[in-house]
């Protein structure tokens, strides 16, 4: 008996999976795909999906294969300059550069070697989810290799991270609810050369143009991607082809300037699961939802899925929680990020607008709003202002201001570490020593700012003088459960978190 099996093991599954093993939990994986797919699908992130990679002792692994994301400039009609998005400045909130691009294979690549190193994970490639019977105490999957060989695996959990076309998903019976935004488009990945290097844009560019919408991403290295909108009437699958794929890159670069990694047309869905936990059964990643890529929040979404929903599991697992609130623990996954994946999909669609508005006057009169707005003068604005926080949940009660945000991550003065490498993973109390909370609960981890765990810049201290607070509970997902101003909101914040778990007092 599993404690929990996952199907697929893309980014999703497989951070999933290190995070419940590196908990001590047993996990059995499958996936359809004997190894990992060679074509590159993702391309950027943020600094809080490499805040998990860090915790799953990814980051220098994967450091080679990511380069800081450049700015975004977005023209208009005109070739006038209507909007540039860039990163927060130093010093990094999250411990991190903000935004990144990256190279999917052989990140996980190096993702799966991890995952493989723990002696609590068993992988099976080439395995297929044939069906599942759900129990009071378990699920029973049947799997299927590609040699027709069927075995059976039971499980405490099941957790369906195989994609948009999700055979948990469709087993399950859950819908897929419709967000409002289809469109085909085309994606071209090509590897440029130093004469093609010489021709491009050297930060990332939206064409606003309403004749042909188009987005050029900078890559790491020589990897440079397009998005290319399609009109109606072409043919998906004609545009895809190496012929057309060059007549629409003639306007930037020729065949003599690079060589095309992968072109594929594409409808960019907005789309979410009506449910995300039926019974056993959950849902993460592509399975539970699908956003269109203008803020490269797809993978993204994914690891937050996996992040949220690992530390959740495994307190059950490991008996932490109360027995009458397991169901309230496990529903609240859903109740996070559904929430969360559907404001962040509807500010992306606000984004989508600006880019692929196709009305020549409404695009002009678009153009002379953004323009209006910022006085002629465009400004810097960080991409990570777009990002929402939590709203409900499970959070605290007290309705203050950086309750349900992503709590900073500092580097401390004692050696330059990150504040998550020395005070580990776990549920954290952090304070400016301002008072102290007697009877604090022996699951928390307590980080006293002006004592043991002094920072370099101060991040966290600044990030409480911005909340007006003295102290913040953070859950293990870096989420702030919540924040006190004074010894009485501590002690309900640890009196709330005690109605949730079986932990004992100091």
């Amino acid at each position: 008996m599993f404690d929990v099996a996952i199907v697929g093991l893309g980014p999703t599954g497989a951070v999933l999976a290190g995070l419940l093993a590196q908990a001590g939990l047993s996990v059995h994986v499958c996936d359809r795909l004997p190894g990992v797919y060679e074509i590159p699908r993702a391309l950027a992130m943020d600094h809080e999906i490499m805040r998990v990679f860090q915790q799953l002792g990814l980051a220098d692994a994967i450091a080679p294969f990511c380069e800081p994301f450049t700015p975004s400039e977005y023209y208009g009609v005109d070739g006038q300059l209507i909007r540039r998005m860039t990163m927060v400045a130093p010093p990094y909130p999250q411990g991190h550069v903000p935004s990144l691009v990256f190279s999917q294979p052989p990140l996980e690549r190096a993702l799966r070697d991890r995952v493989s190193r723990f002696p609590s994970v068993t992988l099976a490639l080439e395995t297929s989810l044939e069906s599942y019977v759900e129990h009071a105490d378990h699920v029973q999957l049947t799997l299927r290799t590609h040699g027709q060989t069927s075995k059976e695996v039971r499980a405490r959990w099941l957790v369906g991270c195989d994609g948009g076309s999700s055979t948990v998903r469709s087993l399950a019976g859950i819908t897929l609810e419709d967000l409002d935004f289809d469109e085909p488009w085309l994606v071209v990945d090509v590897m440029v050369n130093d004469q093609g290097l010489a021709k491009l844009p050297k930060v990332s560019v939206q064409y606003c143009e309403p004749d042909r919408p188009c987005t050029l991403v900078i890559g790491p290295g020589r990897h440079r991607r397009w998005e290319i909108s399609l009109k109606e009437g072409e043919d998906p699958q004609l545009m895809a082809t190496p012929t057309e794929t060059w007549r629409l890159l003639s306007r930037w670069i020729t065949p003599q300037d690079g060589e095309l990694w992968r072109q594929s047309s594409y409808r960019f869905h907005a789309l979410v699961a009506a449910q995300w936990r039926r019974g056993r059964v959950f849902l993460a990643g592509d399975s539970a939802h699908m956003q269109p890529p203008f803020l490269g929040q797809g993978m993204c979404q994914g690891v937050r899925d996996a992040a949220n929903l690992a530390w959740k599991l495994m307190a059950v697992q490991q008996g932490r929680v109360r027995p009458e609130r397991v169901e309230d623990w496990l529903d609240s996954y859903a109740t996070e990020r559904k929430a969360h994946v559907i404001e962040l999909t509807s500010r992306i669609k606000k984004v989508g607008e600006v880019i692929c508005e196709r009305d020549l006057g409404k695009a002009r009169a678009r153009d002379a709003k953004l323009l209006a707005e910022c006085g002629g003068v465009v400004p810097d604005t960080p991409r990570q202002d777009v990002m929402p926080h939590l709203q409900a949940g499970l959070l605290s009660s007290l309705a203050v201001n950086g309750r349900g945000m992503l709590f900073p991550q500092p580097r401390l003065r004692d050696g330059g570490l990150l504040m998550d490498d020395v005070l580990g993973h776990g549920w954290r109390w952090v304070t400016d020593g301002e008072w102290q909370l007697t009877d604090q609960p022996s699951d928390w981890t307590v980080c006293d700012l002006t004592n043991q765990a002094q920072e370099q810049d101060g991040v966290v201290l600044g990030w409480l003088r911005q909340h007006g607070a003295h102290a913040a509970l953070v859950r293990p997902d870096h989420r702030v459960f919540g924040v006190a101003a004074h010894l009485a909101q501590a002690q309900q914040l640890r009196d709330e978190w005690l109605s949730w778990m079986r932990m004992p007092l100091n």
